[in-house]
């Protein structure tokens, strides 16, 4: 027994360096790459691409109608838009957003309220069943607590046209209530962190990054060809961020490119989050990992990088042993 306990240790003991290795690479990558600016592609105005915005909710009472009014007020063609809101509420925020929806309609909006017959799939279920009905060659995404600013379109979709197979554009989250508690500014600190020197880091360095599940923006064709939406893990992010760039796709970041939002304000709500973003990461490692480990198209240092990646929430566990 003790025997065991000490290779436990010390196993614990050599991942937590690795990872500590990992992650000063990309403190370094960052230093060496964060002032590079990436140059946004000029398209006319007439060779904008026709999109479709998302929008998952689930009992959102007090932010639904915030997010409709930000994704209504977008400085983009009404022609070339499309906005879902993919409802799978019981309460009252249904008729809430119902009402509203209606009210935009008649300005001439293409809006439209999607309601499932069950919650199947949950989040991913809901993007999924949206994609299949959608008219857009992009589809942007945002969760409830976000509130998007007027010229995310035009600052994102012109990326799509930097490189070939660009499968995501995403954004940096920004913080209405980092000042609200000790508890929401130690999230954006950390927060912070993962948008700045994590995910630069990879992306500049050509690392395996994920589309952060909102605040971003999806290439159509890319879901498809990476497999769909899939509901098997609770991260279904992660999931298929790891599964587009598995078969060839390319994903851009963009961090002079903020996107508001609220940090959960209760430790009760904190919790199932963090909970959710925990179980949801070991998930993915079961699913992915090995394809990872086995993909041909990957050299090795990209492979130690997409691995401590996935593996992140082993970390918890090797603190804890």
């Amino acid at each position: 027994l003790a025997f065991t306990a000490i290779c436990l240790y010390g196993f614990f003991l050599i991942f937590i360096f690795f990872y500590s290795l990992v992650q000063l690479n990309l403190a370094v990558q960052f230093v060496k790459k964060s002032k590079r600016k990436r140059q946004m592609p000029v398209i006319a105005e007439e060779d904008l691409p026709y999109v479709t915005v998302q929008l998952p909710v689930f009992n959102e009472m007090y932010v639904i109608e915030r997010l409709i009014n930000a994704v209504c007020e977008f400085d983009y063609p009404r022609n070339r838009l499309e906005i879902q809101v993919l409802d799978d509420g019981n309460d009252e925020s249904v008729e809430i957003a119902a009402k509203l929806i209606a009210e935009k309609q008649k300005l001439g909006i293409d809006i439209q309220h999607i309601r499932r017959e069950d919650r199947k799939g949950f989040k991913a279920g809901a993007l999924a069943y949206g994609l299949d009905i959608s008219k857009g060659e992009f589809t942007a995404i945002f969760d409830a607590d976000f509130v998007p600013r007027k010229d995310f379109l035009r600052q994102t979709i012109p990326y799509f046209y930097a490189g070939e197979k660009i499968a995501v554009v995403q954004t940096r989250w920004e913080h209405l209530n980092e000042d609200y508690s000790l508890l929401t500014r130690l999230q954006a600190f950390g927060l912070d962190a993962h948008f700045t020197v994590e995910q630069i880091g990879r992306n500049y360095s050509s690392h395996y990054i994920n589309f952060n599940g909102t605040a971003g923006v999806w290439r159509k064709e890319a879901i498809y060809d990476a497999g769909g939406w899939q509901s098997d893990t609770i991260t279904e992010d992660l999931d298929l961020s790891y599964r587009a760039q598995l078969v060839g796709w390319n994903f851009i970041y963009l961090p002079a490119i903020g996107s508001p939002s609220e940090l959960p304000a209760e430790m009760n709500a904190l919790n199932a989050q963090q909970f959710r973003w925990t179980k949801g990461a070991a998930e993915c490692t079961r699913k992915n990992l090995g394809k990872v480990l086995r993909a041909k198209n990957m050299g090795f240092g990209h492979k130690v990088h997409a691995s401590f990646h996935l593996m992140n929430s082993v970390v918890f566990l090797s603190i804890l042993g």
